[in-house]
Protein backbone atom coordinates (compact mmCIF):
# COMPACT_ATOMS: atom_id res chain seq x y z
CA UNK A 1 0.00 0.00 0.00
CA UNK A 2 2.94 2.62 0.68
CA UNK A 3 4.42 1.73 -2.67
CA UNK A 4 1.35 2.35 -4.55
CA UNK A 5 0.80 5.80 -2.82
CA UNK A 6 4.15 7.05 -3.29
CA UNK A 7 3.23 6.11 -7.21
CA UNK A 8 0.35 8.12 -6.81
CA UNK A 9 2.40 10.98 -5.67
CA UNK A 10 4.87 10.98 -8.25
CA UNK A 11 2.26 11.24 -10.79
CA UNK A 12 0.73 14.07 -9.39
CA UNK A 13 3.26 16.19 -9.08
CA UNK A 14 4.78 15.20 -12.52
CA UNK A 15 1.16 17.00 -13.53
CA UNK A 16 2.43 19.73 -11.32
CA UNK A 17 5.18 20.02 -12.82
CA UNK A 18 4.19 20.06 -16.13
CA UNK A 19 1.34 22.94 -15.38
CA UNK A 20 3.34 24.53 -13.76
CA UNK A 21 5.89 24.43 -16.96
CA UNK A 22 3.22 24.89 -19.11
CA UNK A 23 1.53 28.49 -17.45
CA UNK A 24 5.15 29.60 -17.18
CA UNK A 25 5.74 29.61 -20.80
CA UNK A 26 2.69 30.97 -21.45
CA UNK A 27 3.20 33.80 -19.49
CA UNK A 28 6.21 34.51 -20.52
CA UNK A 29 5.27 34.59 -24.64
CA UNK A 30 2.19 36.76 -23.41
CA UNK A 31 4.00 39.16 -21.74
CA UNK A 32 6.82 39.49 -24.41
CA UNK A 33 6.09 38.11 -27.28
CA UNK A 34 4.26 40.38 -29.92
CA UNK A 35 2.06 38.26 -31.32
CA UNK A 36 1.39 34.89 -30.62
CA UNK A 37 -2.01 32.69 -31.49
CA UNK A 38 -3.32 29.11 -31.30
CA UNK A 39 -1.14 28.71 -34.42
CA UNK A 40 1.84 27.80 -32.73
CA UNK A 41 0.52 24.94 -30.94
CA UNK A 42 -0.42 23.53 -34.52
CA UNK A 43 1.82 20.79 -35.87
CA UNK A 44 4.15 21.68 -38.86
CA UNK A 45 3.19 21.02 -42.39
CA UNK A 46 3.40 16.69 -43.16
CA UNK A 47 6.11 16.21 -44.97
CA UNK A 48 5.84 12.63 -47.59
CA UNK A 49 8.89 11.61 -49.48
CA UNK A 50 8.63 10.78 -53.54
CA UNK A 51 11.32 9.17 -55.03
CA UNK A 52 12.84 10.37 -58.31
CA UNK A 53 14.58 8.67 -61.08
CA UNK A 54 16.02 9.08 -64.29
CA UNK A 55 17.24 7.17 -67.05
CA UNK A 56 19.70 7.72 -67.42
CA UNK A 57 20.83 8.46 -63.79
CA UNK A 58 22.29 12.04 -63.08
CA UNK A 59 19.61 13.96 -63.91
CA UNK A 60 18.51 17.64 -62.07
CA UNK A 61 15.04 16.88 -60.89
CA UNK A 62 12.96 19.73 -59.31
CA UNK A 63 9.78 19.82 -57.68
CA UNK A 64 7.21 22.50 -58.89
CA UNK A 65 6.81 22.32 -54.72
CA UNK A 66 10.46 23.42 -54.25
CA UNK A 67 13.30 20.57 -52.62
CA UNK A 68 15.19 19.27 -56.24
CA UNK A 69 18.04 16.57 -55.74
CA UNK A 70 20.20 14.48 -58.33
CA UNK A 71 18.72 11.46 -59.36
CA UNK A 72 18.58 8.47 -58.17
CA UNK A 73 17.00 10.07 -54.81
CA UNK A 74 14.42 10.92 -52.96
CA UNK A 75 13.27 14.29 -51.34
CA UNK A 76 10.73 15.16 -48.93
CA UNK A 77 8.26 18.25 -49.99
CA UNK A 78 5.01 19.43 -48.21
CA UNK A 79 2.10 17.54 -48.32
CA UNK A 80 0.22 18.84 -51.61
CA UNK A 81 -3.34 19.42 -51.93
CA UNK A 82 -2.96 19.09 -55.68
CA UNK A 83 -0.93 18.04 -58.50
CA UNK A 84 2.58 18.55 -59.18
CA UNK A 85 5.14 18.38 -61.65
CA UNK A 86 8.80 17.49 -61.51
CA UNK A 87 11.35 18.37 -64.45
CA UNK A 88 14.22 16.81 -65.44
CA UNK A 89 17.42 18.52 -66.73
CA UNK A 90 20.86 17.40 -67.99
CA UNK A 91 23.68 17.95 -70.07
CA UNK A 92 23.26 16.92 -73.78
CA UNK A 93 19.90 15.74 -73.27
CA UNK A 94 16.48 17.11 -74.07
CA UNK A 95 14.90 18.40 -70.46
CA UNK A 96 11.67 16.82 -69.66
CA UNK A 97 8.80 17.48 -67.20
CA UNK A 98 6.30 14.74 -65.70
CA UNK A 99 3.11 15.49 -64.17
CA UNK A 100 2.26 13.95 -60.97
CA UNK A 101 -1.14 13.15 -59.43
CA UNK A 102 -2.01 13.24 -55.73
CA UNK A 103 -4.91 11.21 -54.33
CA UNK A 104 -5.73 11.82 -50.84
CA UNK A 105 -6.72 8.43 -49.31
CA UNK A 106 -9.22 9.06 -46.24
CA UNK A 107 -9.03 4.85 -45.65
CA UNK A 108 -9.21 3.42 -42.55
CA UNK A 109 -6.50 4.71 -39.92
CA UNK A 110 -3.13 2.30 -40.52
CA UNK A 111 -4.83 0.96 -44.18
CA UNK A 112 -3.05 2.99 -46.25
CA UNK A 113 -0.63 5.96 -46.65
CA UNK A 114 -2.65 9.53 -46.31
CA UNK A 115 -1.04 10.61 -49.75
CA UNK A 116 -0.84 8.34 -53.16
CA UNK A 117 1.64 9.68 -56.06
CA UNK A 118 0.76 8.42 -59.49
CA UNK A 119 3.79 7.36 -60.68
CA UNK A 120 5.78 6.72 -57.71
CA UNK A 121 8.82 6.75 -58.14
CA UNK A 122 8.44 9.55 -60.62
CA UNK A 123 10.71 8.28 -63.94
CA UNK A 124 11.66 10.72 -66.29
CA UNK A 125 13.49 8.60 -69.70
CA UNK A 126 15.52 11.82 -71.06
CA UNK A 127 16.40 11.75 -74.58
CA UNK A 128 19.32 12.74 -76.50
CA UNK A 129 19.66 16.45 -77.64
CA UNK A 130 20.22 16.70 -81.51
CA UNK A 131 23.67 17.56 -82.44
CA UNK A 132 23.71 21.63 -82.66
CA UNK A 133 23.35 22.91 -86.44
CA UNK A 134 26.56 23.84 -88.32
CA UNK A 135 27.46 27.20 -88.70
CA UNK A 136 25.89 28.26 -91.86
CA UNK A 137 29.07 28.81 -93.95
CA UNK A 138 29.23 32.41 -96.16
CA UNK A 139 28.30 32.01 -99.88
CA UNK A 140 30.89 34.43 -101.47
CA UNK A 141 29.40 35.38 -104.64
CA UNK A 142 32.37 34.40 -107.72
CA UNK A 143 33.43 37.00 -109.44
CA UNK A 144 32.35 36.58 -113.69
CA UNK A 145 36.29 35.43 -115.40
CA UNK A 146 36.50 37.61 -117.78
CA UNK A 147 35.52 35.96 -121.32
CA UNK A 148 37.76 34.33 -123.65
CA UNK A 149 37.59 36.23 -126.82
CA UNK A 150 39.34 35.34 -130.47
CA UNK A 151 40.57 38.68 -131.69
CA UNK A 152 38.37 40.33 -133.66
CA UNK A 153 38.64 40.83 -136.55
CA UNK A 154 39.63 44.15 -138.22
CA UNK A 155 36.72 46.55 -138.62
CA UNK A 156 36.16 47.53 -142.11
CA UNK A 157 34.81 51.33 -142.71
CA UNK A 158 31.18 51.39 -143.90
CA UNK A 159 31.49 53.92 -146.66
CA UNK A 160 27.81 54.83 -146.21
CA UNK A 161 28.13 55.39 -142.73
CA UNK A 162 28.18 58.86 -140.72
CA UNK A 163 29.94 57.47 -138.51
CA UNK A 164 33.29 56.34 -138.28
CA UNK A 165 34.73 53.49 -137.02
CA UNK A 166 37.05 53.83 -133.74
CA UNK A 167 40.44 52.42 -133.93
CA UNK A 168 40.53 52.51 -137.93
CA UNK A 169 43.01 53.41 -140.11
CA UNK A 170 42.42 56.49 -141.99
CA UNK A 171 42.03 56.47 -145.58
Amino acid sequence: MAAAWVDRVGQIMHRVIATALAAASLATCLGGCSSWSLDSLKSGATMVDIRLESSPPGAEAKTSLGPGCKTPCSVEVPAPDTSFSVAFSMDKFLPETVQVQVTHNTGAFNSAPPYVFDPNPVVAGLQPAPPPPKPARHHHPRKPRAAKTAAAPAAVPASDSAFPVPNAAPH
